[in-house]
């Protein structure tokens, strides 16, 4: 059998080097030629999957709508009827959200506010916190309760504060004014002024992106007793009290006797917040939750002055979704497992999960093989790193165990109380958890999710059914394509449990400083070094706008490693046989040329801006460019020489893993 060489050899761009530019030698034509889809603030291989995935769930879901009563193909197939029928959503208008806003005007002291919003947020309305359940970095054969910082409605606290972000301060205010008006709240503009000022407040209470992804810092474990008295010693109303959310809030017996508060100083200085002078604009804040996580389920006017600031003005994109493409997003938030189960049995062949698992195995001998020989790790850490390496969990697929939907009740003409029962589901999931043993067959992707990850909690690393396919996996191509592809995908989250956060937990998922103070001091010389090259870094199309190196290192570390160990695991694959000239191509240029091929993007800058400001990940042209610059193979292969662009001295070039 003839096997691929699974490079677009005619999409090569002859006019730019790989030794100056990879990413544009192989998606420089592609760049040139595509139009972004109006719908998307970015496209590439990435979202080209995910339109597949899309349509696939799509097929699934309309289906299913005919499926018997009581069935969970049904129950999805209503919700998405629920979510089609525009008619009898125009024609309700805003009378699903009245008695709510009712509840928002009535409140007449801070500890109603602090009562209502407890009833409110167990049907999904925003509040202070985002809470989630996780095991205990500190004892992970437990489930404990996360509070993170929330109560904002912009991307980050840096929108609140930076200058370059005020245009966007502006809109957002005139957003909030409209979504009042269109709710027939009076003084529109006033309460509108006020939402924002609170807001602008609270984000001031915010950790920022960059120390809000430190484990050590974000594991703050606090008994009940302690955290209300955080909230007490905040300076706010005397008589508001934590007590009164929590009970409101509903959770389990003793599900909230000890919780992790992830920023704790930003329960003190919201509670300094809390204020009777206050008091009207925390009901206007209450109100524009409402309104807010509403809006996509409200008649068309809310749908198109939602999507204005939030797609347009955000991200620069210029159309919203097709009605469809969001109802299959709803679905797909709601009873994604239950979809997922069908898009299994019809998409994902057997001999690509076979296809994997020797992958993933190849990808852990190289990891293995490379720890035992690096040359800035003493023997006691190195023990301790291959023994959270054999520790680790690969999943691959679809969970062996399916999610079940049988309490959710869904009514095909109620899309507003779907989506509040939806949230009261999960809300009672995720808090159920608390007290009963680990899960660790539960998956947190669904299989038609084009991503993977890593969970340093549970030590696993999660491969979904839908990204093992073209680019990133084939099965009809030779392995240097598929090795530089989803290899380095795999790679990229195996090292994730050895990146500068995954790093601090051990291979039992214990938040533990396993590493001897001279390693730990040598492995954050070289993120440093790695930090530096990142900052340094700036897209053609915002050039000044910068890479955070600090915010993105986790995911670079990922990169890092995962395409250099890929490497040494094509090489272990090859087992001492010359590879096959493919296409005119070599086994090494083929490797390089799909790593390339697989972060094929193009993005709008309003979008470009804002990952720049939130997201852990560096943008896809630097992803591919600047990992190959710290790889020796890449010079060996391309001939990289002094002089040429990607060209990096040896004793700048890092290398960690």
């Amino acid at each position: 059998m003839t096997l691929a060489s699974g490079i677009a050899s005619d999409e090569l761009d002859p006019t730019i080097r790989p030794q100056d530019d990879l990413f544009r030698h192989v998606n420089g034509k592609w760049i040139d030629r595509t139009e972004i889809p109006d719908d998307k603030a970015r496209w590439g291989s990435f979202m080209v999957l995910a339109e597949q995935s899309e349509a696939a769930v799509r097929e699934i879901i309309q289906s299913a709508q005919s499926a018997p009563e009581g069935t969970e193909e049904r129950k999805f197939g209503d919700l998405f009827a629920s979510f089609m029928d525009e008619e009898r959503v125009e024609a309700l208008g805003i009378r699903p959200i009245e008695a709510q806003l009712a509840l928002a005007s009535d409140v007449s002291s801070i500890g109603e506010l602090l009562q209502t919003l407890g009833r409110l947020e167990r049907h999904g309305v925003g509040g202070f916190y985002q809470l989630f359940v996780d095991n205990d970095p500190g004892d992970p054969e437990r489930y404990l309760v996360f509070a993170e910082q929330g109560g904002i409605s912009l991307p980050d606290e840096s929108y609140f504060r930076e200058e370059r972000f005020a245009p966007v301060r502006e809109a957002f205010v005139a957003h909030i004014q409209r979504l009042f008006e269109l709710a027939g709240i009076d003084d529109a503009p006033a309460r509108a002024q006020r939402v924002f000022d609170l807001e602008t407040e609270i984000a001031a209470q915010h950790w920022d992106n960059v120390t809000s992804r430190d484990s050590e810092k974000t594991y703050n474990l606090f008994s009940w007793a302690d955290a209300a008295a955080l909230f007490a010693g905040g300076g706010g109303d005397p008589a508001a009290s934590l007590d009164e959310w929590a009970v409101a809030l509903g959770a389990p017996e003793g599900a909230l006797s000890e919780l992790v508060l992830r920023q704790p100083s930003f329960t003190s200085g919201l509670a300094g917040l809390l204020t009777e002078s206050r008091l009207e604009s925390w009901k206007d804040w209450l109100a524009w939750q409402i309104i807010h996580g509403a809006a996509p389920y409200l008649p068309g006017d809310f749908v198109d002055a939602n999507f204005d600031f939030y797609g347009r003005t955000l991200t620069g994109t210029p159309q919203m979704r097709a009605r469809w493409k969001r109802g299959v997003s709803l679905v797909e938030g709601a009873m994604g497992e239950a979809v997922g189960r069908i898009y299994v049995e019809k998409h994902f062949p057997p001999a690509a999960k076979d296809a994997m698992d020797d992958l993933v195995a190849n990808l852990i001998e190289a990891y293995r093989r490379s720890i035992r020989t690096l040359e800035w790790m003493g023997e006691e850490t190195r023990d301790r790193a291959l023994d959270k390496l054999e520790k680790f969990t690969p999943k691959i697929g679809y969970p062996v165990k399916w999610r079940d939907y049988s309490a959710l009740p869904v009514d095909a003409t109620d899309l507003v109380g779907n989506v509040r029962a939806a949230a009261l589901f999960e809300f009672d999931r995720e808090l159920g958890k608390i007290g009963k043993p680990l899960d660790r067959d539960e998956w947190f992707m669904t299989p038609q999710t084009i991503n993977a990850y890593y969970n340093p909690g549970f030590n696993e690393i999660v491969f979904p059914a839908a990204i093992l396919q073209y680019p990133f996996f084939d099965a009809g191509r030779d392995a240097a394509a598929n090795y530089g592809a989803i290899g380095a995908v795999i790679g990229h989250e195996i090292g994730h449990g050895f990146d500068d956060q995954g790093s601090k937990f051990d291979g039992d998922g214990k938040l533990e400083d396993w590493w001897t103070a001279a390693d730990r001091a040598a492995f954050e010389k070289r993120t440093g070094s790695l930090i530096e090259q990142y900052n340094a870094l700036a897209p053609a199309q915002v050039p000044e706008h910068h890479v955070n190196g600090a915010l993105t290192i986790g995911e670079n570390i990922g990169d890092l490693g995962g395409l250099g160990i890929a490497w040494k695991a094509y090489l272990l694959s090859l087992d001492g046989q010359e590879p096959p000239v493919i296409d005119g191509l070599s086994g090494a240029e083929r490797f390089f040329l799909s790593w390339a091929q697989a972060w094929q993007q193009k993005g709008r800058d309003a979008e470009v801006i804002r990952l720049l400001a939130i997201d852990p990940h560096s943008p896809n042209e630097f992803r591919c460019n600047q990992i190959v610059r710290n790889i020796d193979a890449f010079y060996d292969t391309f001939g990289v020489a002094e002089g040429d662009a990607l060209w990096l001295d040896p004793q700048e070039r890092v290398t960690i893993w």
